[in-house]
């Protein structure tokens, strides 16, 4: 084996990830190297024999096992990006390692020994805001992790989430099997009818890459949602749906039912270890909204407002289906058929007709501009550090004054190795450490339609908001500011990380940032006006089913993880059934399932916290109206936004920070004007 370039300084450009030099055999003995390094660092902090300190003991415990960090942050968003067997072996073996190590800081008694003397001397420190925030943060990570259990129970704690975290892993490998391993492939043309010529063009590519004759669609992104949205042929929209809402729930060797069922009950027996009632006690002790009931209530009060709209614009769809085409019943592969058919005829608006406005490299410097504009940032693309894949793009990003402020990664089209969806993530922290701010470097992934012979990439309107929407967590992440990496950029609650990403989504409805970018590829005309006035008409359609379905997946994150032990639950079908009893607009599917598939709560990090995208979209929706009132690119109120809201991290609690930047707490009124749901 090559020298393991892991264990030593990497020694590239800005310190960046040197992934062409990286074997996948680095990966295992690196881990094993910095986990015991990392040991020493605690071992020397406990062995200390000075009088614990917040710098000898917190500050100390916050700076340590950098290296292990980096490794992992490298590794695990391969594993999501560019996996392959290789690196999905070495994630079984690597997690258990890592959750026993996590276990053997919380529950180490010496340790915890010195951080609780810190801790109940905190009055005396004369500490900064930031870092009683941490000193609470660290005490709280031993206390809320067993630190005070006793040994037979600390034993038990650790064979749980040694447990969980291979669950985790072979729950995500099975939904990427899945996706992976569907393919409708159609010979006759005529079974086409319907679909753009892009998406057609596409397919063709697809199955010309694979030696096959025809179209070939799959479950990734770009082929699936074109495809159920446009396809006429119902029997080949159900096929796909039917593959795309079974994912797991195949009794077959990629089944994960029995996973969700063991996952559910170790999170539940976890929690009463702890000392709380539920999984969703334990986790919500540490968000905005504190508790189980105040989200129920939280969800229940906007279902309540949501659900006649949504009846009523269901009732619609149906009738504007039975109309066109005699269909009595509608299913759940004619939603987006007949919603697309319909916004057409309302708003004379169809999504083909936008896409030539919308190629991905005028987006992405549209975000860029955004960006600069109200923060003053400069975005330089650059060629001189290493990537995982060919298509990643890398930027330099700066001030005015030409100071390094981050590293962006941009990786944006499906292949085999890549889980669906879009995401941000780091590869590197912020920190401030001897006086040297030593600054992030970011990524965002997502999964766009690739260029084809004939058309660049040609984003949908919902992929331009869903390309903002992560640039706006990537902000987040860039704009960093503090001194401590735990809780610098998106280390924040749960339910105040979506802020910074959706209050971006705002800036694609508006005239003003979209004829900085939506140009045509062609031409380079800048949208015409009328169809951006047809957007924002548009943008409260079906708002009523698009709330109620967001508030069903809440819903149903909550039913895992909070009520009756869950090993009274037999069937993962029947519990989801239960759940969604009050936001069902279609008729059940038997053969689908979501919760099966459903990876933000049984693979990543929302358990218990799916209801957040709801509660940040009343922060944002305040926030924007806050910019709206003095122009969308009002320096002063982008300042305030950057100082006291993006830059802060988790430094302070989220309330307290959003009032400091809106004067006051958001009111939800702006969520359900913004959403047409109250005049």
């Amino acid at each position: 084996m090559t020298k393991n370039i892991l264990l030593k300084p990497f020694n590239t450009p800005f310190n960046s990830a040197p992934f062409s030099k990286i074997e996948n055999d680095h990966f295992l003995p690196a881990f094993k190297q910095c986990i015991q390094e990392a040991k020493n660092e605690i071992d020397t902090i406990v062995n200390n024999n000075e009088e614990p300190t917040f710098k000898n003991t917190i500050e100390a415990l916050d700076f340590s096992g950098e290296q292990l960090d980096r490794v992992s942050s490298i590794f695990f968003n391969l594993n999501s990006a560019e996996t392959n067997d290789s690196i999905q072996k070495i994630a079984q073996e690597v997690s258990p390692l890592l959750s026993e190590f996590s276990n053997d800081i919380t529950l180490n008694k010496a340790l915890f020994k010195r951080v609780k003397s810190v801790f109940d001397s905190k009055d005396t420190l004369n500490l900064t805001t930031e870092q009683q925030t941490l000193l609470d943060k660290k005490y709280k990570s031993f206390s809320r992790n067993g630190a005070n259990l006793s040994n037979d129970k600390k034993e038990k704690l650790r064979e749980i989430d040694k447990e969980l975290s291979k669950l985790k892993l072979k729950f995500g490998e099975n939904v990427l099997a899945e996706t992976n391993k569907f393919e409708m492939l159609i010979t006759d043309e005529s079974e086409l009818t319907g679909l753009p010529e892009g998406a057609m063009e596409a397919a063709k590519q697809l199955a010309e890459s694979k030696n096959k004759e025809g179209w070939l669609f799959t479950l990734d992104y770009p082929s699936y949602i074109p495809f159920v949205t446009y396809a006429d042929n119902r029997e080949l929209r159900k096929k796909l749906s039917l593959a795309a809402g079974s994912k797991g729930f195949n009794n077959d060797a990629l089944d994960n039912q029995d996973i969700v069922l063991k996952i559910a009950k170790l999170r539940f027996d976890r929690a009463n270890l702890l000392g709380y009632k539920t999984h969703a006690h334990f986790v919500l002790e540490e968000r905005m909204a504190k508790t189980p009931e105040k989200v129920l209530e939280f969800s229940n009060e906007l279902l309540e407002k949501a659900k006649p709209a949504a009846d009523k614009e269901f009732q619609n769809l149906q009738n504007f289906a039975k109309d066109l085409d005699g269909i009595e019943q509608l299913e759940k592969w004619d939603g987006s058929y007949y919603s697309e058919k319909l916004k057409q005829k309302l708003f004379s608006l169809d999504d083909e007709l936008l896409k030539p406005y919308f190629k991905l490299e005028n987006v992405i410097d549209g975000a860029f501009t955004v960006a600069h504009k109200l923060f003053d940032l400069n975005f330089e693309e650059i060629n001189n550090i290493d990537t995982y894949h060919e298509d990643v793009l890398t930027y330099k990003v700066t001030n005015t004054k030409g100071d390094l402020v981050s590293i962006f990664y941009a990786d944006f089209f499906p292949r085999a190795g890549k889980r669906n969806g879009a995401w941000m993530t780091s590869f590197k922290p912020q920190s401030i450490k001897n006086g040297i701010n030593d600054r992030p470097h970011i990524s965002i992934v997502c999964n766009f339609t690739k260029p084809t012979k004939s058309k660049p990439s040609l984003l949908t309107f919902n992929e331009v908001t869903t390309l903002f929407h992560e640039f706006g967590h990537a902000l987040h992440g860039m704009l960093a500011n503090t001194t401590y990496p735990s809780l610098s950029g998106t280390s924040v609650f749960w339910d105040f990380v979506e802020l910074p990403s959706q209050i971006m989504e705002n800036w694609c409805y508006e005239k003003d940032a979209l004829s900085l970018f939506a140009k045509h590829y062609e031409t380079g005309e800048v949208i015409p006006m009328d169809l951006v006035e047809k957007i924002k008409d548009s943008a409260t359609f079906h708002q009523g089913m698009q709330t109620l379905r967001q508030i069903s997946f809440g819903l149903l994150d909550m039913s895992w993880h909070t009520g009756k032990s869950p090993e009274t639950i037999t069937s993962v079908k029947a519990h989801e059934t239960e759940a969604f009893k009050n936001t069902t607009l279609y008729p059940e599917v038997l053969e689908n399932c979501m919760s099966t598939s459903f990876s933000h709560i049984f693979q990543g990090g929302y358990s218990s916290g799916y209801y957040s995208y709801k509660w940040a979209e009343v922060l944002d929706a305040d926030a924007f109206e806050y910019f709206k009132e003095s122009g969308i690119f009002n320096k002063e109120i982008a300042t305030k936004f950057k100082d006291f809201v993006l830059s802060q991290g988790g430094t302070e609690d989220p309330m307290t920070l959003y009032k400091r930047f809106r004067g006051k707490e958001p009111q939800p009124e702006a969520l359900l004007r913004r959403a047409g749901l109250m005049k």
